[in-house]
């Protein structure tokens, strides 16, 4: 398309966003910074300044402060429950194609496996709430299969975070569902340079935009061959908004920057208790460091003899349980108490065993939304080659968190006191089961009372005995 036929109104509008992106553009960015940390969390400002403080000792107390990234640590618990298991999936006719192998092992064209892949959704819809999969599939003008192998061609993902996605729409149908129709998203940048693309169930169009001087570059139109957009959005959890999701750092992510405040409140203490501030005339000649001299005119008021500020150390305490108390309240948000080492030590059994629980809730339904995405993403990807989606993802539904030392400790302890056989034999069930034993093993450990034809009642306590008896014609009790 003749790029030089654009108006600057219709260059406004590639580059423009919608109402609701403009709104949480801002809150989206605060996770980003948040999740993120290190240098882009600290020139993002959350450091609270103070009156009268100079540029430079701002940036002095910024790179004094360090960040606790509770957000990171969050997400990380989260992830690696989440993914210990690989989902399980069953791709039906699509086992077939000869492209698989490829797009299992390299799904993104960036050498990150399906698992990677979703494993990466998964982090990013935990940070915003939400993010945009894409399945595209490039148009080599192939006319068999054989031609597409050939060519490389074939659907390949592509993940993009709400930041980058200004504008999206949706209609509902006459019976009731809800059908995306436009999307629009920033593919790149490259300084004043906009690569923009816009998808309708028709069109898809790719625009570059010099930003700076509100310029068409270029334009490029090519038809939809699907006759709908493939794009997921994959939630983390679904808020009132459609198209907007919930992120699990939203109020960690305040939690967290308070903690960032504070700890920097401990740092200026702790200087101003070792370092005092002295208090002198402008004629007196102060030494710095440890042991310095400070020499005084001979003329000198005597009531204007330096002196050093007193500074109350009790304040730092204070500050420190503030924080600790931030972290216990960031471990009830994320129901990771349980989890993070610091706190197994200090929780009870049952508050752990709750704990847990209240962790398993929360990953399962994370679990949920990750399988829904993916069996939506495999369903665009089949109708690319015209087959029906015949298959199944499993994602595991529950997590086994528990504490097993705290657990084995306690068999052992149990089995100390008990006096009754058949409760030492399920103890020992119990132990051996923690240490992988499979059913049918443990079997061969258990003693089992065996009953003769006569009636008579024998323990088997080994596994050959279990067997000698059996071939006298016991059986089981």
């Amino acid at each position: 398309m003749d790029a030089s036929n654009i108006t600057e109104q219709e260059i406004s509008a590639v580059l423009g966003a919608n109402e609701i992106y403009t709104a949480y553009r801002e809150q989206w960015q605060y996770l980003l910074e948040s999740y993120m940390g290190g240098e882009e969390y600290r020139n993002a400002g959350h450091l609270i300044r103070y009156q009268l403080e100079s540029a430079g000792e701002y940036s002095n107390r910024l790179a004094t402060t360090p960040l606790e990234n509770h957000c990171k640590s969050v997400i990380s618990v989260y992830t690696s429950f989440l993914f210990r298991t690989p989902p399980e999936r069953d791709l039906g006719r699509l086992e077939t194609l000869p492209i698989m192998e490829d797009f299992m092992r390299d799904a993104d064209h960036d050498m990150r496996s399906m698992d990677q892949f979703m494993k990466e959704c998964s982090i990013w819809s935990s940070v915003f709430g939400h993010v945009w999969c894409i399945v595209a599939k490039p148009d080599v003008g192939a006319i068999t299969q054989a031609d597409e192998v050939e060519a490389g061609a074939r659907p390949y993902l592509n993940m993009i975070t709400p930041l980058a996605v200004t504008d999206w729409n949706w209609t509902r149908t006459l019976t009731g569902k809800y059908k995306l129709d436009y999307l629009k998203y920033l593919e790149d940048i490259n300084g004043d340079i906009r690569i923009v693309k816009e998808w309708t169930p028709e069109f898809i169009v790719t625009s570059t935009v010099d930003a700076h001087n509100n310029k068409m570059l270029d334009r490029y139109v090519e038809e939809n061959g699907l006759g709908y957009i493939p794009a997921v959005c994959v939630y983390n959890n679904r808020s009132v908004v459609r198209g907007i999701g919930i992120s699990d750092i939203a109020d960690i992510a305040d939690a967290q920057k308070m903690i960032y405040n504070a700890t920097s409140e401990a740092v200026e203490s702790i200087k101003l208790d070792t370092h005092p501030s002295l208090v002198t005339t402008p004629e007196v000649n102060v030494g710095t460091g440890a042991g310095s001299l400070i020499h005084i005119p001979d003329n000198l008021d005597p009531g204007l003899k330096p002196y050093a500020l007193e500074f109350s150390s009790a304040n730092i305490e204070s500050i420190y349980k503030s924080i600790d108390h931030t972290i216990e309240s960031i471990d009830k948000m994320a129901n990771t108490g349980a989890v993070r080492a610091t706190e197994s030590r200090t929780m009870s059994g049952v508050a752990m065993e709750t704990e847990f629980q209240l962790l398993n809730a929360k990953l399962s339904e994370k679990a949920d939304q990750m399988e829904l995405a993916e069996d939506s993403i495999w369903k665009i990807f089949a109708d690319y080659y015209d087959l029906p989606w015949d298959g199944t993802i499993d994602y595991p539904g529950s997590f086994n968190i528990r504490d097993t030392g705290a657990e084995i400790q306690q068999l052992r302890t149990a089995k100390d006191t008990a006096s009754d056989p058949a409760v030492i034999r399920e103890i020992d069930r119990r132990l051996l089961n923690w240490m992988g034993v499979d059913e049918d093993s443990i079997e061969m450990f258990e003693p089992h009372v065996m009953i003769s034809p006569e009636g008579v009642r024998v323990m088997a306590k080994t596994y050959e005995e279990h067997l000698d008896l059996a071939a006298q014609g016991y059986t089981h009790e």
